[in-house]
Formats: C-alpha cells, structure tokens, sequence
C-alpha cells in the first residue's frame, strides 16, 4: 500500500491486511489471512502482537533494542532485495511526485521493466 513518508508503519498493517483479497486453493471457503507475517524492527508493537494473535496470525516481528541476529534475514532477505531492484531507479529511489497515483505508476513500470529483463535474459 502506497502512504504518504509521514505515516508509522505499524499503522498500515491492519489495513493492508483487510485489503487482502480472497485466495483460492483447496476446497471450502477461500482464505483472506495468511498464516504469517514477518516483519522489521519498525513494526515492532505488542498491542499489534494482540491484533494479530486475535485474528489467528503467527509473527515473527524483531523486537527493538535486541542485538541483530532475529533470524529474519533467512526469508527477508527476498524483500530486501525487490526493494533494492526498484531503487535502480532513480526516481522511485527519491519521490518526486506530489500525486500518489503517478508514484505507483512509476513502482508498476519498474516492476515491469525489471520483469521484463529476466524474461529477456532467460
């Protein structure tokens, strides 16, 4: 979800969470919640912990102030990584652009672009 640089994290996640849509797989109802969530330093909150728990979700959430050594780099690293892909360019690395509309336009085209070379490589 695209927010303006002055909004907390830990804010976002709920309503991320609700913007999930339905995912077909087995028989039954379809899911809309994942089993886990892993997640940085900066979403680390205990009434978000609560949340999470009451809705049946696992976390794995670094806590602040803890030596580094979380283990979630084993997985996070992935995430890391597509960020570091989109900040290739220039002007995704630093927004410019006031619209929000216009900056996602720009997160689609990288991520575009960037599919685009590994189907040209392969």
């Amino acid at each position: 979800m695209l927010t303006k640089a002055n909004r907390n994290d830990v804010t976002q996640v709920m309503p991320l969470l609700n913007a999930i849509p339905p995912v077909a797989g087995q028989r039954g109802a379809p899911r809309r919640k994942p089993d886990l969530i892993q997640a940085d330093r900066a979403y680390d909150s205990n009434p978000l912990r609560k949340l999470l728990a009451e809705r049946g979700i696992d976390t794995q959430i670094a806590r602040r102030y803890t030596p580094h050594g979380s283990g979630l780099g084993k997985t996070r690293w992935v995430v890391e990584r597509t960020i570091a892909w989109l900040h290739q360019f220039r002007r995704l690395r630093v927004r410019y652009e006031r619209l929000p509309s216009i900056h996602e336009a720009f997160l689609k085209l990288g991520a575009c672009l960037i599919c685009w070379r590994f189907v040209k490589a392969a």
